[in-house]
């Protein structure tokens, strides 16, 4: 069985390789034709809304016709793991595959890229099981660790996408488990590498390790992430249950309509909508916001993103959480200059970092896989303290206001949903 996570394995690294290479180019071809839709005039406007829009329709008549390959599938994968459901089948990776240059590339809906990775990897994981004709408890742990296999390649992760699996999907560590996704997760990357190089996903500058005496600004900075997470997965569950209540429509149709605002969006500013990495890269890289842009761009992301999963096309949720956290660390930054003067700029290449990992911790309740991820995506260990202290902070606000982790609600949302919802 290892051997067999370790041929999974270097499927789901081909596959999710090549996807997130087609993923990069359908990205160029969507900012191509909003800078041709510029230069046409204003009827040119309408082009870009147009694709948007067919492009999201299409996604959302995939998730249609095949259910699981809507939404971000890391809820199904729990799911099969809990034995709530049964593992996911081989049409789901045709289906996540397409749906998700769709929806995420052409379209520009604001979803992440790790969300088909994920259920890819896990239906190739239990595609290779039944093959072999495996015992159902082997095929549904074989899905499980492929799920962790898939988010390694989705961000160039593979201690990360280790980390995944075992405290977000499994909530154990049992022998085979680290077996099959050291195997599995570690081959998956490499042959990922083979077609996107080796290289961090985000450039950053030398990040000096902060101050002990500045830890309780990242405490207070984790607090107030909580909050924002806490909203954000409100937000989530809100707009699936909006168009859940237009059943009455058929189900391309609210896709395709949630797509057209998605590219009315993207004619105001391309960095308002889409998966969010050409956004954190260049705040990361010290591009300069003034405050009202960085505001609106916070305001416009915070919306689009629990809209855009509520069109029931392929996409996850972790990418741009990435890009809101380090929107919010840039405003952090901010408001502490004003404060105290110079300290939120001395500061301010740690807090966004901080504010990537910390987000996604408050929304998913994952603190260490949240924060090997990022220390992974941009190669920098400094923050490690400062992320671990935002993150504990995080975790016990949110806990305190009761908030349900996003993937448990949207599991007993699958599990218990109408016809229409699933």
């Amino acid at each position: 069985m290892t051997l067999l996570a370790a041929v999974a394995g270097v499927i789901t690294g081909f596959v999710g390789g090549a996807f997130r290479w087609l993923l990069v180019r359908a990205d160029r071809l969507r900012l191509d034709i909003v800078a041709w839709a510029h230069d046409a005039g204003p009827a040119g406007w309408l082009v870009p809304i147009a694709v948007s829009a067919v492009a999201a329709g299409i996604a959302g008549l995939i998730g249609a016709r095949i259910p699981l390959s809507a939404g971000s599938g890391i809820q199904h994968v729990e799911a099969v793991d809990r034995k709530e459901a049964d593992p996911p089948t081989g049409e789901v990776i045709p289906a996540r595959f397409v749906g998700g240059l769709l929806s995420i590339g052409i379209g520009g809906l604001v979803l992440g890229r790790e969300g088909p990775t994920v259920h890819m990897g896990a239906a190739i994981g239990a595609l290779c099981g039944r093959l072999v004709r495996a015992t159902a408890d082997e095929i549904r742990v074989l899905q499980s660790v492929m799920s962790g296999a898939g988010l390694a390649v989705a961000f160039n992760a593979p201690i990360g996408g280790a980390l995944f699996c075992l405290e977000e999907v499994a909530h154990t560590i049992r022998l085979r488990y680290v077996l099959w996704t050291m195997s599995a997760v570690a081959l998956a990357v490499m042959c990922s590498r083979v077609i996107l190089g080796d290289h961090p996903d985000f450039q950053v500058f030398d990040v000096a390790e902060p101050a002990f005496s500045t830890l309780p600004v990242f405490v207070v900075f984790g607090g107030l992430l909580a909050l924002l997470g806490v909203a954000y997965g409100w937000l989530i569950r809100a707009c699936l249950t909006a168009f859940a209540a237009v059943s009455h429509i058929p189900k391309p149709l609210r896709s395709a309509a949630i797509g057209a605002v998605i590219g009315a969006v993207l004619m105001v500013d391309a960095d308002l909508v889409g998966g969010g990495d050409t956004l954190t890269q260049a705040i990361l890289a010290g591009q300069h916001l003034t405050f009202i842009a960085l505001v609106v761009i916070m305001v416009v992301r915070f919306a689009a993103g629990p809209l855009s999963y509520a069109a029931n096309t392929s996409g996850g949720l972790f990418a741009p959480m990435l890009a809101l956290g380090a929107l919010c660390g840039v405003l952090f930054a901010r408001v502490l200059d004003l404060l105290w003067a110079g300290l939120g700029t001395d500061l301010l290449p740690a807090l966004m970092l901080v504010g990537m990992a910390t987000l996604f911790t408050s929304v998913v309740r994952a603190p260490l896989t949240g924060a090997v991820l990022v220390m992974e995506m941009t190669a920098t260990t400094s923050v490690a303290v400062a992320i671990l202290a935002a993150g504990a902070a995080a975790m016990i606000v949110a806990q305190l206001l009761d908030a349900p982790p996003i993937y448990d609600s949207l599991r007993q949302r699958m599990l218990g949903a109408e016809p229409d919802e699933r």
